[in-house]
């Protein structure tokens, strides 16, 4: 196995995952589709490439939670849900957002349950 396909199955989230280019955000939202699982918005977009790895922004609402804090934390347990998960996906070269929507701080536990269903929906769609 490739050093490259064997960081897919490792429990890690390094940068190479991280959807931080702005060019490819606005690609992301333009381009993209999306559904609903609460409590998130999952949007994705297939970039066509099969050697790179999914790419994965979190949002938080600054109007829902005001302070950093708050919105930090919920942002910590969506990337911890999905480091832990990303096996799930199966897919390679997706840009994919998820969007929290819930107005409360929802327990580490439902959004771990959440963020499993979120990925499994997605690889099902593009299965």
């Amino acid at each position: 196995m490739t050093e490259v396909r064997a960081d897919i199955y490792r429990n890690t989230f390094p940068k190479t995952e991280r959807l931080y280019k702005k060019k490819l955000i606005q690609e992301l939202f333009d381009k993209g589709s999306s559904f609903y699982l609460y409590p998130f918005k999952v949007i994705y977009f297939d970039t066509k490439e099969e050697s790179v790895p999914n790419q994965v922004l979190f949002s938080v609402s600054k109007r829902k939670f005001k302070t950093a804090v708050a919105r930090n934390r919920i942002k910590r347990q969506l990337r911890e849900g999905y480091r832990l998960n990303k096996r799930l996906a199966g897919t390679s070269g997706y840009l994919i957002a998820f969007i929290y929507t819930a107005d409360k701080q929802q327990e580490s536990r439902m959004i771990h349950k959440k963020m499993v269903k979120a990925l499994q929906k997605l690889a099902q769609l593009h299965a």
